[in-house]
């Protein structure tokens, strides 16, 4: 549909420049693994390496030149952005969803329990299920708290049974079959035993990623959430100890608030100490 034709709706203009790629190298390279299975992680990325060399130095589409040249002369001023960890990417690629905490504050979901602070306690909240971990966080009154991991859950055993296959699964099967038939020499993978010149190797400038920390896992708010964390990690009050180490606390948090540097200056400076 045209972008407005109903007046109600603007359409979406999909263009499939994200999908193009994904969609190459499952249809150029996961087919030759249909010949040899990589024997190790290493060895699958040796082969998908030396496919998307080839591939890159294959003439533009309507430029004269190569791919990859076309790439780089088109790359912006501020070089290509950094991604985050996996670890990180977990951490705020999370659904929400409003519910209402029970009595016990705890929350269930398949069988899982969840159990929250007491606070939130029969209140409506709003809870950010992870998509890649099992781990929980909730916000409530412009307030966020966790990380919470399920407390246990029923485990079924010796209660499944072998499902039939589907049409599409015996297709594929079929096709599994036909291709452990078809040959092709393994080092046309690997590239090892061709006559191939070296790829130069291009500096590209990077842009840092940025990390948001929506939830205070890398660092902590203000300095008085780091005075809490610090006394939690010594487990006990700050006012009981001595005015040296109040004066090391205090500079401590006034440097940094990294939670990772605060933990290790606080273990190196009271295990000194004892």
């Amino acid at each position: 549909m045209p972008a407005g034709s109903d007046g109600a709706r603007v359409t979406a203009r999909s263009k499939g420049k994200v999908e193009r790629p994904f969609r190459t190298v499952k249809e150029a390279y996961e087919t030759l693994c249909h010949f040899h299975k990589p024997e190790t992680e290493a060895e699958a990325n040796l082969w998908l390496r030396n496919f998307i060399g080839k591939y890159n130095d294959k003439p533009h589409r309507r430029e004269p030149h190569s791919r990859i040249e076309d790439w780089i002369a088109n790359l912006p001023e501020t070089g290509i952005r950094e991604m985050c960890s996996w670890e990180r990417f977990c951490a705020f690629a999370r659904e929400p969803e409003r519910r209402k905490v029970g009595a016990d504050a705890r929350v269930s979901i398949d069988g899982a329990f969840y159990e929250v602070d007491g606070d939130l306690a029969g209140e409506e909240v709003l809870l950010w299920w992870g998509l890649f971990d099992h781990e929980l966080f909730v916000e409530w009154n412009d307030k966020r708290y966790g990380p919470y991991r399920p407390e246990g859950g029923p485990i079924p055993l010796h209660r499944y049974r072998k499902r039939k296959p589907s049409p599409r699964e015996k297709r594929a099967e079929a096709v599994a079959k036909l291709a452990e038939q078809i040959s092709l020499p393994r080092a046309a993978l690997g590239g090892s035993d061709f006559d191939v010149a070296p790829a130069e190797v291009v500096p590209l400038p990077k842009v840092k990623f940025t990390d948001p920390d929506p939830w205070g896992q890398i660092a902590y708010e203000n300095e008085l959430s780091a005075r809490r964390g610090i006394s939690y990690l010594l487990d006990r009050p700050l006012a009981e100890l001595s005015s040296d180490d109040r004066a090391f606390v205090g500079e401590l948090v006034g440097r940094t608030l990294n939670k990772a540097e605060i933990e290790i200056a606080i273990k190196e400076r009271f295990r000194r100490g004892k």
